[in-house]
């Protein structure tokens, strides 16, 4: 069955050249060419991802953002600052398009969503490159942040590189060398005496977001990851 797709864009040559490069990858799609459009075809359609362009008519993509329930957003936007990029992610998108983009590159991005998507009803852990999920928590390492709920805090680059490699290996405990082996080319900063540290800021801040330790010492052996 064909995942259903829906473009909020207001330029009609855009959204044309989007429907028709998403229909020929078999998608079925839905148009919407307003905010107000949008949130009237939400109450009776719910797609498995919107498209999502912030400079609409009537209510603009920024606010609809947050208006949308549990539907992955990819927003799509000529704006390329990263506080504009951390603020919608925090409002609810799942990704970040600046334009003009690649449709390679989008029908690539669309792809990974959807199954990551797919994963994550599965309760299956989730690895789309820059961006990690392991359960309701979000580390996105291009943008050195986490988000969980709806709550988010920055890392610095060897915290995030950390806490990626704890979170891909969830539920398992990782040697310190190994740790400090498999971050060395991003960090080269971070050493066997300071990781001890580092490991400590990233719980506290992971713990500062939803109370709970997700970072467990193991004596004699290193760090492991835990989802709760």
């Amino acid at each position: 069955m064909s995942s259903t797709l829906l473009i909020i864009e207001d330029d009609l040559n855009v959204g044309n050249m989007l429907q028709e490069a998403l229909e020929l990858e078999g998608y079925e799609v839905n148009r919407a060419y307003s905010g107000t459009e949008a949130l009237m075809i939400l109450e009776k359609l719910k797609p498995d991802l919107i498209l999502l362009d912030l400079m609409l008519p009537g209510l603009s993509g920024d606010e609809l953002i947050s208006r949308i329930d549990n539907i992955p957003t990819i927003v799509m936007s000529a704006r390329s600052d990263l506080d504009s990029k951390i603020e919608l992610l925090k409002k609810g998108a799942c990704d970040y398009v600046t334009k003009p983009f690649a449709i390679s590159e989008l029908l690539a991005r669309i792809e990974a969503h959807l199954r990551l998507a797919s994963a994550g009803k599965s309760g299956v852990n989730c690895d789309d490159g820059d961006v990690i999920r392991t359960g309701n928590i979000t580390l996105d390492t291009s943008l050195l942040s986490v988000i969980i709920g709806d709550k988010e805090t920055n890392l610095t680059r060897t915290e995030a590189a950390i806490l990626g490699i704890l979170m891909r290996n969830a539920g398992r405990p990782l040697g310190r060398n190994t740790i400090l082996d498999r971050i060395s080319d991003d960090t080269p900063d971070c050493t066997e005496r300071s990781l001890k540290q580092h490991v400590s800021n990233v719980r506290k801040k992971l713990q500062q977001l939803d109370g709970i330790d997700h970072i467990e010492a193991i004596y004699g052996i290193g760090f492991q990851f835990n989802e709760s």
